[in-house]
């Protein structure tokens, strides 16, 4: 009997213990779209790409404000802009302006001097 409870109260603190550390994943649900890019659901903003390691994939929602040259814009949302570099085939044929609300799926790229944003893809929405 006394060996039966012994058993039972370790397997029970041997069980907490090894639940103890565990944290449940709140991070976003990822997919791989046709292009092999990864989609995420969760829209940062400007403020927080800026503070993001180097080659983090995001989606950021605003507007492409100006044209800095060649393939490279200002992107700005409520919170702060960022310099994004654009290629050709990244707009899939769409035309936009600085009154187009867009969203932009890339990821960070992180400078000695500055962060950028390479862009995968151009949503207008």
């Amino acid at each position: 009997m006394k060996k039966t409870a012994l058993f039972v109260i370790g397997a029970t603190v041997f069980a907490s213990a090894a639940n103890a550390g565990f944290v449940p994943s709140t991070a976003p649900v990822t997919a791989t779209n046709g292009d092999n890019m990864v989609v995420t659901d969760t829209i940062i903003t400007v403020k927080q790409a800026k503070d993001m390691k180097d080659d983090t994939d995001v989606v950021l929602q605003g507007k492409i404000v100006s044209q800095f040259g060649g393939e490279r814009y200002t992107f700005a949302d409520d919170t702060d802009s960022i310099m994004v570099e654009i290629d050709d085939d990244a707009w899939k044929g769409q035309t936009i302006t600085p009154e187009d609300t867009v969203r932009i799926y890339g990821e960070v790229d992180r400078g000695i001097f500055s962060t950028e944003v390479e862009v995968d893809r151009v949503q207008k929405m």
